[in-house]
């Protein structure tokens, strides 16, 4: 795990998933009893320059027009889910922003850095790490923007 391998403070937090959910990071964050702002959810889209990962609030949406500015693109739109999971390596609402199968230009929403730690995927449904906004930053090489929106 990436965040092992870089001697990163994390805890991996487990909870039930429901087979039936739509919404996965409301569901961890109901399961976890985290309030939403802190729980994010892993999103691609295609930009000018190929794929690139936002990392968002839960509670919001992604303003594509904000995340296409913060990596220097004129435009952004969501990318296919089956190239999502081909290129990521994990499936749609289990995708984590660590340990894709290539490093994609990231945005991490500037509202993180707000909290001493955040949650979000560790890779499946059903498992959510905690970490500082820092190491997540620092390991996907992101830029933070405000890139988030309320929904």
């Amino acid at each position: 795990m990436a965040l092992t391998q870089a001697g990163a403070d994390f805890t991996l937090h487990p909870y039930e998933h429901d087979a039936n959910a739509q919404a996965y990071g409301e569901e961890a964050a109901d399961a976890l009893g985290v309030p939403y702002g802190r729980i994010f959810k892993t999103l691609v889209a295609e930009v000018e320059g190929g794929l690139a990962v936002a990392v968002v609030p839960v509670a919001g949406k992604l303003d594509l027009k904000a995340f296409a500015a913060a990596l220097g693109s004129k435009r952004a739109a969501m990318a296919d889910a089956a190239k999502v999971e081909r290129v990521t390596g994990y499936v749609v609402g289990g995708i984590s922003p660590l340990g894709q199968r290539r490093l994609l230009p990231t945005v991490v929403d500037a509202s993180a850095l707000e909290f001493g730690t955040i949650y979000f995927s560790a890779g499946r449904r059903g498992l959510q790490i905690e970490t500082s906004p820092a190491e997540l930053v620092c390991l996907t090489k992101a830029v933070t923007a405000p890139i988030g929106r309320t929904a």
